[in-house]
């Protein structure tokens, strides 16, 4: 991201300030940095969407990853470092589970966080928004809906590339029309809740790859909204229980979120950090 840097006159009484010369990043380097930001968006992604699945369990704890997390403050204990993977998936499974899909949980949903129920006002704005920019959900293993956390960031990550595909091709006027679209998308829904919420999950885990998930949440939405110049209210606030709002119920709020469940959106196949819940209809 480009800053503005000032050269300032050594005498006190200097009366103007010139602006350094700052070179532009070339297309090539802000496409690089789009499809860096996009892989950051799946990671969480496929954090959240799902149960840890075997192959993003592999990618999280290569030395490479773990490295660069830990350059960022992500560090991890020795339930997740020191655990077979056998027994880490199981009580990774476990924990999101009891986090995010029982009764008593706070699933990952903007509806639930923000209304107290499923399928309110946000679900229809962003389901209609991927209609818009040809984007429908994949069906599999969890009951998800469109506002899952899981499925706004994988948006945000397929914008992401599609801009960096734009810049690569000189199309520089699409690349704004979609830099303006996740710009308008946190500020109307991601900004609002996933701060929040991300210190209620750090708060909450009992297993460290949870909460270190929690936080690095919540610290890359903080740069990103800074990164993106804008003011939005976080209206979670991280609350462990959210009041519903009456009058308002489109789906059963007391329905389970589980493995018996039918619809939803399924983890890409391979890697697991580059999980992809939508599919793209062009």
């Amino acid at each position: 991201m480009l800053s503005e840097v000032l050269l300032r006159n050594d005498r006190e009484t200097a009366e103007i300030t010139q602006p350094a010369v700052v070179p532009q990043a070339s297309p090539e380097e802000q496409a690089a940095e789009c499809r860096a930001r996009a892989a950051i968006y799946r990671l969480l992604a496929a954090v959240f969407v799902e149960e840890v699945t075997p192959d993003l369990l592999q990618a999280i704890r290569s030395e490479a990853l773990l490295a660069q997390l830990a350059e960022v403050g992500i560090r991890f204990d020795d339930d997740f470092t020191a655990t077979p993977d056998a027994a880490l998936l199981e009580a990774l499974a476990a924990e999101y589970t009891a986090l995010f899909a029982c009764t008593g949980g706070f699933p990952p949903v903007e509806s639930v966080r923000l209304y107290g129920l499923f399928q309110q006002e946000p679900a229809f704005q962003v389901a209609e928004t991927y209609r818009q920019h040809g984007f429908v959900l994949k069906k599999g293993k969890f009951a998800t809906f469109p506002d899952q956390l899981g499925v706004e960031l994988s948006f945000v990550a397929e914008l992401l590339e599609r801009a960096a595909d734009a810049l690569e091709n000189g199309d520089v006027a699409t690349q704004r029309k979609l830099e303006k679209t996740i710009k308008r998308f946190w500020a109307q829904h991601l900004g609002l809740w996933v701060r929040g919420y991300g210190r209620l999950v750090q708060r909450a885990a009992v297993h460290s790859f949870y909460r270190e998930m929690g936080r690095f949440l919540t610290g890359f939405a903080e740069e990103e909204i800074a990164a993106m110049g804008l003011k939005v209210e976080d209206r979670d606030q991280g609350k462990l229980e959210v009041e519903k709002i009456p009058g308002k119920v489109e789906f059963n709020p007391d329905e389970p979120v589980c493995n018996a469940c039918v619809g939803g959106v399924a983890a890409a196949k391979g890697q697991g950090a580059t999980v992809s819940v939508l599919h793209d209809l062009r």
